[in-house]
């Protein structure tokens, strides 16, 4: 048995039917998968970036935010952009990801219209929602760290740091990391903030 599946303990394991969604029959073991899955989410984000601006409007809705975890995971995995119709140890029931997901966006559209919060807040706030969701299989953690640097960028500011280092290995980066969204879920959205600009 190879480790192609095993996950980090803070992460969300794959189904048996969403694993025999790999498309690429070359990846045995998780160094590989990890490879294809990065290759693709820095094709994904190219091709975000390579767009002529995409509208606020556009940005903010569930087409866009399926075509992006498509465009970041769609040549690794089938299910890419689809969302998860199984449960999970994180995130809303499967049945009520659309309805939490307009929520969401909707709840943006406002605070950004509204100037409830400052853009950088809206920008993590945006991400922290979107991750407990967890709209997708897999790819949720990475797939709204990029969405929210898109939004941010949109609204005017850089895009963020996220810690500074890569938080798809095991370590204390990224236990930091889920710690941070660990004390947003708890409404405590400081710590999120400041790991985004660290």
């Amino acid at each position: 048995m190879t480790d192609l599946f095993q996950e980090p303990e803070d992460a969300t394991p794959l189904q048996p039917n969403e694993r025999e969604g790999l498309l690429q029959t070359w990846i045995t073991h998780r160094r590989d998968l990890n490879e294809a899955e990065q290759e693709n989410i820095v094709e994904g984000a190219a091709w975000v970036r390579g767009r002529r601006r995409v509208s606020l409007e556009r940005m903010l809705s569930e087409e866009f935010i399926r075509t992006l975890h498509k465009r970041m995971f769609g040549d690794v995995w089938e299910w890419a952009g689809t969302f998860r119709t199984t449960e999970r140890n994180i995130g809303v029931g499967a049945y009520r990801i659309g309805v939490e997901l307009a929520g969401l966006l909707s709840d943006i559209r406002y605070w950004i219209e509204h100037e409830t919060f400052p853009p950088d807040e809206i920008a993590i706030r945006f991400h922290h929602r979107l991750v407990a969701i967890h709209p997708f299989p897999n790819g949720n953690g990475r797939h709204a760290r990029l969405a929210a640097d898109l939004l941010i960028e949109r609204l005017g500011g850089e895009r963020f740091s996220w810690g500074g280092g890569s938080l798809g290995d095991v370590g204390e980066l990224r236990a930091r990391y889920v710690a941070t969204l660990r004390a947003a879920d708890n409404h405590d959205i400081a710590p999120l903030m400041e790991f985004a600009r660290t």
